[in-house]
């Protein structure tokens, strides 16, 4: 089959797609002919050599995939239904569609995945289109929990016109969250209110910290989903209400930060760092099953809904990671083999 895989023929890293070993479903997993892979920053960083895969999943990149099951492992027919541990009824079958979370290898015209890792599409949303959902969602929602968001609080999202912020700009308002978010330009804030946030900083355009101060009264946020990592954790932290929580969840601005312990004791908030690649299977599986129960009924209302900027067949991966990287992508953008 055909995957998309790294290679550094004595230069820079190349994207490049080539032959590969058919995956061969194991014990409880499936084999899915990929519709459409979805494109991430973590791909970028797996690219450049920062991020590598677990150990046993494929070399090559892609962490979100939809398509339709054409193979099923052993003990497929015992285990939970897509959607995960808890779920009723009999797992998928050859034929059904789904969407995948996977630990690596999603540029590519077939993976195999665990059937708990699994959910049906939801109601209302095309197959190519949806995956852009398995990884933002069940990032933002793992975080959100994590955080403790409750209604009326307010959620500052670092990023909402990206991948996942434009996930977590509309969860959080259908969780009943008052949302700030920031983005760049004036087009892209736009765009980013009308997803749902109450209020919009346009990062190139604004010093975000005062805007956000005044959007509050002051006051300060309860949650910071934040994308930023390194050098925003002092003004993170500096943004937080009394009993706030940061929760840091990439690190575009690097690894390593400045933190005043005292003004987070003075705020009695607490920083919680999260990730969803290496966790353990049975996390994840729990995950899904809690955004089929949680998250999937808001897709299927049209409260929360993907965001596809562009979608490129599987040989343009390279072009796909350059506009990623560029910073002007709305949304996700979609591989198709």
């Amino acid at each position: 089959m055909r995957a998309v895989v790294v290679t550094r023929p004595g230069g820079p890293e190349v994207l490049r797609v080539e032959e590969v070993p058919e995956p061969v479903p194991g014990p409880g997993e499936l084999l899915v002919q990929v519709v459409a892979a979805g494109v991430n920053r973590a791909d970028l960083l797996q690219r450049e050599g920062h991020y590598p895969p677990p150990p046993g999943a494929p070399t090559w990149p892609g962490l979100e995939v939809s398509g339709v099951v054409v193979g099923v492992g052993p003990d497929v027919a015992d285990a939970p239904a897509a959607g995960g541990a808890g779920s009723a009824g009999p797992g998928p079958r050859v034929g059904d569609p789904v969407v995948a979370l996977l630990a690596g290898g999603g540029y590519a015209e077939r993976v195999t995945v665990a059937a708990s890792h699994t959910l049906p599409p939801p109601d209302g949303v095309a197959l190519t289109d949806a995956a852009a959902l398995p990884e933002a969602v069940a990032t933002v929602w793992s975080n959100l929990r994590a955080a403790r968001l409750a209604p009326g609080e307010t959620l500052l999202v670092h990023g909402g016109s990206g991948g996942v912020g434009s996930v977590a700009v509309q969860l959080g308002r259908a969780l009943g969250a008052r949302v700030v978010a920031t983005a760049g330009g004036a087009q892209r804030c736009a765009r980013v209110a009308a997803l749902g946030a109450d209020v919009v900083v346009d990062h190139r355009e604004e010093d975000v910290a005062p805007r956000v101060r005044e959007a509050t009264g002051g006051r300060g946020v309860d949650v910071v989903l934040d994308v930023l990592g390194g050098r925003a954790l002092g003004t993170n932290v500096s943004l937080l209400a009394e009993g706030g929580r940061l929760v840091v969840i990439g690190l575009q601005q690097g690894r390593r930060g400045e933190l005043d312990l005292s003004a987070l004791m003075a705020r009695r908030g607490s920083v919680i760092g999260t990730t969803l690649r290496d966790r353990p299977a049975a996390q994840k599986a729990a995950i899904m099953a809690e955004v089929a129960e949680h998250v999937w009924p808001l897709v299927a209302a049209g409260r929360v809904r993907p965001v596809v900027h562009a979608r490129l067949p599987l040989d343009r991966a390279a072009e796909a990671h350059r506009l990623l990287a560029s910073g002007e992508v709305l949304g996700k953008l979609l591989l198709e083999p």
